[in-house]
């Protein structure tokens, strides 16, 4: 068989293989402690489950519309204006089988040989995979520890080329915990006032899991590029639903009814039932939301502190999400070394910082999305192998 070039292309994203390798190791009897898998652990809401059988037992077993029913987009554009202060219509959003799917969306539409995307490196490897697939040249933007891991804005505006058709920008992030501070986002919409033909992809997936009492900053608020910048959002982190599978798109006017062939194209629509449990998410009480943050939040303080402890590690304070990213090149060890030596040695699963682009060599990525004492045993069994 002669399968297309394009395939040759297409990357994967480590973590699942990693997931795959540990879950092996477990059944072979190994005691495994799982910080590389980027999902919460804790359980769906039992609000929304039970959303999702009444729905089910009320009879939404058929197709719906491909961009979602109305009351979930409803539900969706109430939510863009409580959380960011934004109207959008319904008829803008485009309710998806998870977050990728936005971004594979966008991705096809703006490229194909010739042109560049820029994304963020360290960056979610999905990103450059999609990019790459499409035949466009994937132009990483250099994530710096020094600045937090967000993105210059000077650095990436003059990165911009007459090829440049997309930006993708992620806060907070994946896989640093890094925020883009508003300050600099001011900058970036003010210099892309120079480069009106150039679209945005704002992967705001993590949007509620920031800390310290900083708000978010999203790029939707930012009426200059409105007319050009695609939202990625969902349900997965924030409500602990990865595996319903649930996102949504917000699409500029004249792009929204693309998506929506897109969807018609690909996956038809997303699962009825499950758009029922996405309206009570959203609707319903936010307490367990709330919670799970906290939870969060105080386990970053745990992991930091005990990553700094480590020889060799050095860890700054993550800002959002439930990712830390700490530099480890005073181990003397690469990234995949640290990576696949703890996993075989110890039984402790990391991401290395390479899985995310050219400028993670040095660092490796820890999920905190597991308890306070399996991070702290985890990080014994580090100080023991390091020796």
């Amino acid at each position: 068989m002669q399968l297309a070039a394009a395939m040759s292309r297409l990357g994967t994203e480590s973590a699942f293989e990693v997931l795959a390798r540990a879950t092996r190791l477990a059944q072979e009897g190994k005691d495994i402690i799982n910080l590389g898998i980027g999902q919460p652990d804790f359980p769906t809401p039992a609000n929304i489950v039970e959303a999702a059988v009444r729905a089910l037992r009320d009879g939404h077993h058929g197709y719906t519309p491909a961009n979602g029913i109305l009351p979930l987009r409803e539900a969706v554009a109430a939510d863009m204006r409580e959380r960011r202060g934004v109207d959008i219509s319904p008829e803008r959003i485009v309710v998806v089988p998870g977050g990728k799917v936005t971004m594979a969306f966008a991705m096809l539409m703006f490229g194909e040989p010739g042109a560049e995307i820029m994304y963020p490196d360290p960056g979610f490897p999905i990103y450059r995979s999609m990019i790459e697939f499409t035949g466009a040249r994937a132009v990483p933007i250099a994530l710096h520890e020094e600045h937090g891991y967000a993105f210059s804005a000077e650095e990436l505006l003059a990165q911009i080329t007459p090829r440049t058709r997309l930006i993708i920008v992620n806060s907070p992030a994946n896989p640093t915990g890094g925020v883009v501070p508003k300050s600099e986002l001011d900058k970036l919409v003010a210099g892309l006032a120079r480069f009106p033909e150039v679209a945005v992809m704002s992967d705001e997936i993590y949007a509620r899991m920031c800390y310290d009492g900083i708000p978010h900053a999203s790029l939707t608020t930012y009426p200059e590029i409105a007319d050009r910048l695609i939202l990625l959002d969902g349900w997965s982190k924030t409500y602990a639903m990865t595996g319903w599978r649930m996102g949504w798109g917000v699409w500029p006017e004249g792009l929204a009814e693309q998506a929506t062939r897109l969807a018609i194209n690909v996956n038809s629509c997303v699962n009825a039932a499950a758009q029922w449990a996405g309206i009570e998410a959203l609707t319903g009480p936010q307490e367990a939301v709330d919670e799970m943050v906290a939870a969060f939040e105080k386990r970053r303080e745990v992991i930091v502190r005990e990553l700094n402890a480590l020889p060799g590690f050095t860890c700054p304070n993550p800002g959002g999400a439930f990712y830390a990213f700490p530099n480890i090149t005073g181990t003397g060890r690469s990234s995949r070394e640290l990576q696949d030596g703890l996993l075989q040695d110890t039984g402790v699963a990391i991401i290395s910082g390479t899985s995310f682009g050219i400028h993670g060599e040095g660092y490796v990525r820890f999920s905190y999305a597991n308890a306070i004492p399996a991070i702290e045993e985890a990080c014994v069994r580090i100080r023991n192998w390091l020796g």
